[in-house]
């Protein structure tokens, strides 16, 4: 299987750093895009401003190959949007990486070739098939090494229902829910809102970016009616590390929302798991609660709640995932937000991302499962692992070293609505006590 080419599915970020990093170790690599460019999915956030500064989100092997065809790396210092993001650097990523990238084909499923999940016999020896999709309508198999699948969860937002599933209603008013950070700059979203009841929930990064923006809309139209809906208990935790994180434009988006908060300009319901979605004559929605609270009202609601892995292509694989996370069942424990929430996960690679299913990894996001706070670097050191692995260099692969910076907040809590004080503080450090934070910082949306 030699000459066969090592499959990534996703030409994102971490996708087309794993391209960079198997062709620099003489392998082959095939991006599959169901896009029509490079960073398609990033693209559709391209108003979002990144917390991560540029040296931050520029993989080391993609930008030795970018460098060695002339392109000059951004301001190490700045923060590009996703549409930067985009276009300074993925875009010309997979121009460098010319024909080894193909857009506009979709992968509906990989397998073992010519045996199913249940058939042990060769599977050690056949090539796996990736079963694609083009554009046109048309079918194609492609034959594979191995497959790196980098997709990410973008494709999977969760729903606004408490218990994982969509709310009573909630499909039915969909016209009056999203599930993406609006682009409040754009005067046709920002008309959708204006003046409106918005109900944003979510307690990650997203939720309080969208929070961000809404408060200075608010604050430019006072008749705009901003509340948090948070399914957990809201403390100083919520709001992310402050002074404290390691990258300071993430703990300035979180001081400005708390600002906000105190200010007046969002109201927070708290410990709200919504059941239901009813929508009244007048076209007006009421959120209702598992324990029957409701909150009236509501014109708009923009759901933040994170995201979950499409496993469903890879059902003919033989994958090892947590029961919980949906993640890999060694990476998990160091990821998994029930146990902590500091923000530091320990350095993770091919060993960590390995299935029983010879030469396939889950990388990038797709990896993390259901857990949250995934940074661009930790994608980038697992496709070098994973790439050292297939390359057949064990001791590269096994070399992992990441230092990730810390959120600044550490608790026990987790996603859970336990106070901190009842967890074991050997779960990631002691719980961070309460301290006053300067709301001085700024964030640039």
């Amino acid at each position: 299987m030699g000459d066969l080419p090592v499959v990534v599915v996703g030409a994102g970020p971490v996708g087309l750093a794993a391209a960079a990093e198997l062709a620099e170790r003489g392998l082959v690599p095939l991006v599959l895009e169901r896009g029509e460019h490079a960073g398609a999915t990033v693209a559709q956030w391209r108003h979002v401003r990144l917390f991560s500064r540029w040296a931050e989100v520029v993989a080391p092997a993609a930008r030795r190959l970018l460098e060695s065809r002339g392109w000059r790396h951004p301001d190490v210092e700045g923060y590009p949007t996703g549409g930067e993001w985009t276009d300074v650097y993925l875009r010309p990523l997979a121009e460098a990486l010319g024909e080894r990238v193909r857009f506009g084909v979709e992968v509906v499923g990989v397998a073992r070739r010519g045996r199913d999940r249940v058939v042990d016999a060769g599977r050690d020896s056949e090539p796996l098939t990736v079963h694609v999709r083009r554009a046109d309508g048309g079918e194609e198999r492609i034959t594979a090494r191995g497959v790196i699948d980098a997709s990410g969860t973008w494709t999977s937002p969760n729903p606004l229902g408490g218990d994982g599933l969509p709310a009573l209603g909630e499909a039915a008013a969909g016209d009056r829910i999203a599930y993406r950070v609006p682009n409040l700059d754009d005067p046709g979203d920002a008309d959708r809102y204006r003046g409106r009841h918005v109900v944003v929930a979510g307690s990650g990064h997203s939720a309080l970016t969208a929070l961000v923006a809404f408060a200075e809309l608010a604050e430019r139209q006072p008749s705009t009616r901003v509340t948090w809906l948070v399914r957990r208990n809201v403390d100083a935790a919520v709001f992310g590390g402050g002074e404290a994180d390691q990258l300071p434009a993430r703990g300035a988006l979180g001081l400005r929302a708390r600002a906000a908060v105190e200010a007046g300009r969002i109201a927070v319901t708290a410990e709200f798991r919504t059941a239901a979605v009813d929508r009244a004559e007048d076209g007006w929605l009421t959120l209702v609660s598992a324990n029957g609270e409701r909150l009236e009202a509501v014109d708009e609601v923009v759901v933040l709640a994170g995201f979950r892995p499409d496993l469903s292509w890879l059902s003919e694989l033989r994958l090892s995932l947590d029961a919980t996370l949906q993640a890999p069942v060694a990476l998990a424990p160091l990821i998994d937000p029930n146990v902590h929430s500091c923000g530091t996960v320990y350095p993770h690679g091919a060993a960590e991302l390995a299935h029983p299913e010879p030469g396939v990894f889950l990388a990038g996001m797709k990896s993390y499962g259901r857990a949250p706070t995934f940074l661009a670097m930790t994608g980038y050191e697992q496709v070098r692992s994973i790439a050292a692995a297939l390359a057949g260099d064990s001791a590269s692969a096994a070399r992992v070293e990441l230092v990730l910076p810390e959120t600044g907040v550490c608790s026990g809590a987790g996603v859970t609505d336990t106070p901190d004080d009842e967890h074991d503080e050997d779960g990631c450090g002691a719980p961070s006590a309460a301290e006053d934070l300067s709301l001085s910082a700024t964030f640039a949306r």
